[in-house]
């Protein structure tokens, strides 16, 4: 089986979940959100009562937690498993929020998390990948890199609606991860070179998805 690999990344509220499982579903594809793994550390840390600030106990949670992706075949209901506990709902909360951008940033568990990724991506054919370092640390050579992206406001209305959070303390949430995700020292959030620049401001989800469709195609996909 030839291994074909769309990488999606961008920021936060760029719509980066949403058309990445749809791509992969009109793909025949398999389907892998690499910021459900790191959300499923950070649910871990916090359930275990420890500061997202102490990288030497975080790392430590990380490297003993089991992760497993369960229905990568099936895009739409495609879920983290962690130390045999499915976890979905229960890593999208803000307290999971405001803190993985913390876990996210130590070197320890990005170089564990993105060995585990790749693996996952060996051992697959055609996959569509989504996050913030893909096309330029997970997969650098992937068949496709896409950078999906919004303006700061259309991200933030999008999330305050899917959250029922108002809009202003979504803005400076937004505004607080992108910086954390650009700034972090491993692995910092940019856009690959050859990637392929999406802005979905003005785009619905099935035009987006439409577009991705035509760009896998032109690219041999």
């Amino acid at each position: 089986m030839k291994r074909w690999v769309v990488a999606v990344d961008g920021p936060s509220g760029s719509g980066k979940s949403t058309v990445s499982r749809r791509l992969a579903a009109a793909l025949h594809a398999r389907y892998l959100d690499t910021g459900s793994m790191y959300r499923a550390v950070t649910w871990a840390v916090l359930h275990a009562g420890v500061d997202p600030g102490d990288t030497e106990a975080v790392a430590k949670i990380a490297g003993e937690a089991t992760l497993g992706l369960d229905n990568g075949t099936d895009p739409e209901h495609a879920y983290t498993r962690l130390d045999g506990i499915p976890l979905d709902s229960e890593i999208r909360g803000p307290a999971v929020t405001a803190a993985v951008s913390a876990v996210s940033a130590v070197p320890a568990v990005r170089a564990l998390l993105v060995a585990r990724q790749r693996h996952i991506i060996a051992a697959s054919g055609r996959i569509v990948v989504e996050g913030r370092d893909i096309g330029t640390v997970v997969a650098p050579d992937a068949d496709l890199k896409v950078y999906l992206t919004a303006s700061a406001h259309t991200r933030a209305a999008r999330r305050s609606l899917e959250q029922a959070i108002d809009l202003e303390t979504t803005v400076a949430d937004l505004a607080r991860r992108d910086a954390l995700d650009a700034g972090r020292a491993a692995d910092p959030l940019t856009r690959a070179s050859d990637a392929v620049v999406l802005d979905s401001t003005e785009l619905g989800v099935d035009e987006v998805v439409g577009r991705l469709v035509e760009l896998v195609g032109r690219a041999g996909g």
